[in-house]
C-alpha cells in the first residue's frame, strides 16, 4: 500500500506492504496496524483508492479484488489544480 499526503502522514511511512484478497481485508489490517493513531482510520474515511492503477470508484471494497504483488494508493483528498 502506498499512502499519499494526509494518509502518509497519518499512517507515519510512505508505504507498507499487504496480505489480504481483497480491498477491504487489505484496509482492515493496515486500520488495525495503526490503531496507535487513530487520525488514521479517520483520514481513511476521506480517501480514494487505486488498486494496480484502476480507479475503484464506489465500488464495494469487499468486492475489490487483489493481486499478490499489485498495488493500493491511498489518495486523500487534495486542493490543487
Amino acid at each position: 500500500m502506498r499512502y499519499w499526503a494526509a494518509a502518509k502522514a497519518a499512517a507515519g511511512t510512505a508505504e507498507e506492504p499487504y496480505a489480504a484478497v481483497t480491498l477491504a481485508e487489505a484496509l482492515d489490517a493496515a486500520r488495525a496496524a495503526h490503531t496507535g493513531n487513530p487520525e488514521f482510520a479517520r483520514v481513511l474515511l476521506r480517501c480514494s483508492f487505486l488498486v494496480d492503477g484502476a480507479p475503484v470508484g464506489t465500488r464495494d471494497h469487499a468486492a475489490v479484488p487483489l493481486s499478490q504483488d499489485g498495488t493500493v494508493e491511498v489518495l486523500p483528498p487534495f486542493a490543487g489544480g
